[in-house]
């Protein structure tokens, strides 16, 4: 049975918590045990060719990042997880406060990821890491509103894009993240007008998710909203006319690329704070950050390299003006602590 093949039952969870302790050491140093939110069938070369190089074996378990949280939690010291994959900042700061995760010193992922892409590091280290990169942009009807309007993030609170505006839930972990980086640049005060201001200019309630935002554009509901960036590419590449017609309809902007950047968000990895298998797991971390990987981590999801000054060749990306764009370099640790004081003012401005 190949490693990408192998998931854990519970049934196995806690066969695997029983007997660890008797294990023979040998055994214990070729496994590593992965919690996985990550769902796509490209990375199953990327865990192969780790097995190969390596000799370790991964026990993987799939779940949303949600499901891995509570299931961490409840596991407690007896968790058999070794290496935690999350597909946001704002869920990888969530557990990092919750103590889910193990500091670690790597120079290799020092030396590789750019500092604001990790968590705010300590005397003990780094609790989280990201892999891979996607940037939230604006995308709008051109028929009905103008490029230069919709420029940066602080123009989508202008009056004149009154009854344009769509959005999924503001308390979504995608859009927290990016309110959380305009705040940390604003300020608090000109932060929560500028989501009063959002708030105002809505076309609808909040609902769905990335893709129907897109969508709701492409049909007229709506002249302008925001997404993530492999939500477009996904369009472009479907094999569905009527998605690649909805994207021809629209226009996306990388907002801000005369000021701050666009917001950057991360699929990152971390070791778990109970992790049976360390060594096994900071190796791991660190091939992630190898150039076989790193195109796997990325593509597979139409993201972009987190390493420095890698590119990887993404038609789908290309197609959307993501080859070359200037990105944020707020570190996201610090911006991560930002979220409970972002919900608190999403909800005194009546943003669902």
């Amino acid at each position: 049975m190949t490693s990408h093949s192998r998931h854990i039952t519970a049934a196995a969870i806690a066969l695997i918590t029983a007997t660890c302790g008797t294990l023979p050491v040998h055994a214990q140093d070729k496994v590593l045990n992965l919690y996985s939110a990550r769902h796509y069938q490209t990375d199953d070369a990327m865990y192969e060719q780790f097995t190969k190089t390596t000799g370790i074996k991964i026990n993987r378990v799939d779940a949303d990042d949600a499901g891995i949280l509570a299931r961490l939690k409840a596991e407690g010291a007896a968790s058999p997880a070794d290496a935690i994959l999350l597909v946001d900042a704002a869920r990888m700061a969530l557990a990092d406060s919750q103590g889910l995760f193990l500091p670690i010193k790597s120079k290799v992922l020092d030396n590789a990821i750019p500092a604001n892409l990790r968590a705010t590091p300590t005397a003990e280290g780094v609790t989280w890491t990201g892999f891979s990169t996607r940037a939230r942009v604006i995308v709008y009807d051109p028929l009905r509103v103008k490029a230069a309007d919709v420029a940066t993030y602080e123009q989508l609170a202008d009056p004149k894009l009154k009854g344009l505006l769509c959005t999924r839930s503001g308390s979504h972990p995608y859009n927290l993240s990016l309110f959380a980086t305009v705040i940390e640049r604003l300020g608090d005060e000109k932060g929560e007008a500028w989501l009063k201001g959002l708030v105002s200019n809505m076309a609808r309630a909040p609902k769905g998710g990335d893709t129907d935002q897109i969508k709701a554009v492409a049909s007229g509901e709506c002249g302008v909203a925001i997404t993530n960036t492999y939500y477009a590419a996904r369009l472009v590449k479907s094999a569905k006319p009527d998605e690649r017609e909805a994207m021809e309809k629209v226009r996306v902007v990388f907002p801000n690329q005369g000021t701050s950047g666009t917001h950057v968000n991360i699929a990152g990895a971390a070791v778990a704070k109970h992790a049976k298998h360390r060594d096994n797991a900071i190796q791991f971390m660190e091939y992630l950050a190898s150039p076989f990987a790193q195109g796997y981590f990325a593509n597979g999801n139409h993201e972009f390299p987190a390493v420095k000054g890698l590119k990887v060749d993404n038609p789908a990306l290309k197609a959307i003006g993501g080859e070359n764009f200037k990105a944020e370099n707020i570190p996201l640790g610090v911006v991560a602590k930002n979220m409970t004081k972002v919900q608190q003012m999403l909800d005194r401005v009546g943003y669902k």
